[in-house]
């Protein structure tokens, strides 16, 4: 039986709801750069440096004082991305009961910023904070917290790995759905900025020196982004199908892909034969496009071995950086934005970037300036991928219900 996305909220460096999103998502190629990208440099998180960081452009409020032991930036962003799906999450609550709806989120970080506050402050006085809690940066936090904050009894967890996290959760809810666990599952990502993950990188030499620059010549590295994303997953109809989800583990290298691309090969095609589709229906593909030059290499390769180079593709990494255990919730959004009314044209996301590929290993065709869905299909499908340290890859299919 098919499963549909019923309801999407999203929040990311490009703005803090479904519209302002879509707004710079789909802002013509001519505007200005900070009408269409939201990354800007900060010397808040490496010491010494300034980094190009995918911030959110708005104040987060504080949890509810009975939630205290989960308040960190984290949840909050949670919060703030559910007000926008809140009255059909509630109606789904109230039709099967708080014991049928399960939550499933990906994150890579939780709230370890506020660990990172926490423990700056023992170091001057010895003491920890009294408003810190454990809670508060635990991995498990965030289905902890919204199962809690939503009084759910169904099932509920979060999947930690690395930047295909919250790829994977689509797969998850699926199969509650599927095997009747639940009637309804929460399913998303979070992630937010932090200095562990920005020094991380950096010592491994990965963040970019300025803006990142997916597939040209001319890449360096990545940038990190923050942001969140949640859906409502049922198996009533609604106008976006969540159609397959393709996973693969190359175990190739701790932090490098296998340079052939045999994992996100499995994971495209495996995606595309759970959906029933064949390459040639998908109309746009999100790629994971970090700008590293070892991932895009490997991506051009597996994208090339499946499609070819037929289909429009873009990294929108350069909008809103590499939001980690969030990007594949919140790059599934801009894959629900094209297909949303909300995108009227049919716009494709741009990649902003230098446009000198590098002709060693890029054989994929990106979205031209201002190009749009072809008109004369009667469906549209997009493909989003997501490759994490370790091999795990993972392909996600949605498109427009029949």
């Amino acid at each position: 039986m098919p499963v549909y996305l019923n309801a999407m909220g999203i929040a990311c460096g490009l703005g803090k709801d479904k519209s302002a999103v879509a707004n710079k998502l789909f802002a013509e190629a001519s505007a200005p750069l900070e009408q269409r990208s939201g990354l800007a440099k900060s010397d808040a998180y490496v010491a010494g440096q300034e980094v190009v960081v995918g911030q959110l452009p708005f104040i987060l409020e504080k949890l509810p004082k009975q939630y205290a032991r989960f308040d960190c930036r984290n949840n909050r962003l949670l919060v703030h991305v559910l007000d926008e799906i809140a009255t059909v999450v509630d109606a789904a609550i109230s039709e099967f009961g708080n014991t049928r709806v399960g939550v499933v989120l990906g994150t890579s970080t939780s709230g370890i910023a506020k660990g990172e506050s926490a423990l700056s402050t023992f170091r001057k006085s010895n003491q920890l904070p009294s408003e810190f809690h454990y809670s508060q940066q635990e991995i498990g936090g965030p289905s902890e917290f919204l199962a809690s904050y939503l009084d759910l009894r169904g099932p509920a967890l979060t999947i930690s790995t690395a930047c295909s996290s919250s790829a994977k959760v689509f797969a998850s809810g699926q199969r509650l759905l599927e095997t009747g666990h639940c009637d309804a599952v929460i399913v998303g990502g979070v992630d937010t900025l932090c200095k562990l993950t920005l020094n991380g990188f950096s010592s491994l030499s990965a963040v970019s020196a300025d803006r990142c620059n997916p597939f040209s010549q001319n890449r360096d590295g990545i940038n990190i982004g923050e942001g969140a994303a949640l859906y409502l997953m049922t198996k009533k109809k609604s106008a976006i199908e969540m159609c397959g989800v393709g996973e693969a583990s190359d175990a190739h290298h701790i932090s490098a892909p296998h340079p052939d691309g045999t994992g996100a090969i499995t994971a495209m095609s495996e995606a595309l034969r759970r959906s029933g589709l064949l390459p040639k229906d998908i109309d746009y593909i999100n790629l994971h496009g970090t700008a590293t030059p070892q991932n895009d290499a490997m991506e051009s390769t597996a994208v090339h071995s499946v499609f070819g180079n037929d289909v429009a593709a873009s990294s929108t990494k350069g909008q809103v950086g590499h939001t980690l255990g969030a990007a594949g919730a919140i790059e599934v959004g801009f894959c629900y934005l094209v297909l949303s009314d909300l995108n009227k044209q049919r716009v494709l996301p741009q990649q902003i970037w230098d446009a000198q590929p590098d002709d060693k290993t890029c054989k994929i065709r990106f979205v031209q300036p201002g190009e749009t869905l072809t008109e004369n299909n009667s469906r549209y499908y997009c493909l989003s991928n997501s490759f994490a340290f370790g091999g795990s890859n993972v392909s996600v299919v949605i498109g427009q219900s029949s």
